[in-house]
């Protein structure tokens, strides 16, 4: 029986297609793939960081992003879509953060905030009432204004971004967050860490920033007060120095010498009292260093 010829080169054509077929399906679905996992990953927030209390959080904003909220903050974005976050001592359990795009679409990002179990002591003795004096608050207005004022200045400084270090070595005399108790009413909890060291010992930036307050006299309760903007809301404080080797407006890098560790102000002894604040949020400096080596 003799084929026909036309017949023969058909199926050879036929069996030629059918086998590129796969391979090239294949290679067309991995390829859609990849660009779906792309888009996916090109569309989510990227976070190094703590979901705590006193925490902060670097993040990664979604490709065409055009603006940030954070529990209804707007969040400023750098130039290659990184930003900074925190949770104050006190924050609630949840929050949520939303990014809005180009297109007007939103991508949304919902935090479970981790509580502390902070240092708390109990006194059997009742809270001073009464209120500071009318003397005292004379003296101590003026003194909020200026700080007030010092953490309304935003800097361009991107000593946000970087590993912060400890301005000062020494042992630990008080902990972020730490709170008394006066016979079941709370007194205000610690808002910084306490670094206990000799009179006239140097202290330093523990990032890059620009001075935005240099006390010129002793404050009521701070003593010679150094305040420093890290850029994005993000700033330090530092209490009780002996002397300020800084002035306002000056930019600082990260390890230069900017006081010396008095106790000044209301201390009971030389140490360095250094708190921290994104925006109205008070964080934890050691969240940001690690423990101190």
């Amino acid at each position: 029986m003799r084929l026909n010829k036309s017949v023969i080169l058909g199926s050879v054509a036929l069996a030629a297609v059918a086998a590129l077929s796969f391979p090239l399906s294949s290679t067309l679905a991995e390829t859609s793939e990849a660009q779906e996992s792309a888009f996916r990953k090109a569309v989510k927030f990227g976070f190094t960081g703590q979901e705590i209390q006193g925490g902060v959080m670097l993040g990664d904003a979604p490709a065409g992003t055009r603006s940030l909220s954070f529990d209804g903050q707007l969040v400023p974005i750098d130039e290659d879509g990184k930003f900074i976050i925190a949770f104050n001592r006190d924050a609630g359990q949840s929050a949520q953060m939303v990014a809005t795009l180009e297109n007007g679409e939103t991508v949304k990002k919902f935090f479970n905030v981790a509580p502390r179990k902070w240092k708390i002591e109990h006194i059997n003795i009742a809270k001073r009432s009464g209120g500071p004096s009318a003397a005292f608050m004379a003296r101590r207005r003026p003194e909020l204004a200026q700080i007030n004022a010092a953490r309304r200045i935003k800097s361009d400084s991107k000593g946000w971004r970087q590993t912060f270090i400890w301005p000062s070595k020494g042992r630990i005399s008080g902990m972020f967050g730490s709170q008394r108790i006066y016979k079941g009413e709370p007194g205000s909890y610690h808002s910084g860490v306490d670094i206990a060291g000799g009179s006239g010992t140097y202290f330093v930036a523990p990032a890059d920033g620009v001075v935005t307050l240099a006390a010129d006299k002793p404050f009521s309760l701070e003593g010679n007060l150094l305040m420093i903007d890290h850029g994005m809301g993000l700033n330090s404080a530092f209490l009780h120095a002996s002397e300020i080797l800084v002035a306002e407006g000056q930019e600082v890098k990260r390890g230069e010498p900017i006081g010396r560790i008095g106790a000044t102000g209301r201390a009971t002894g030389p140490h360095l009292h250094w708190s921290m604040k994104w925006n109205n949020a008070r964080i934890d400096p050691i969240l940001l260093t690690g423990p101190m080596q």
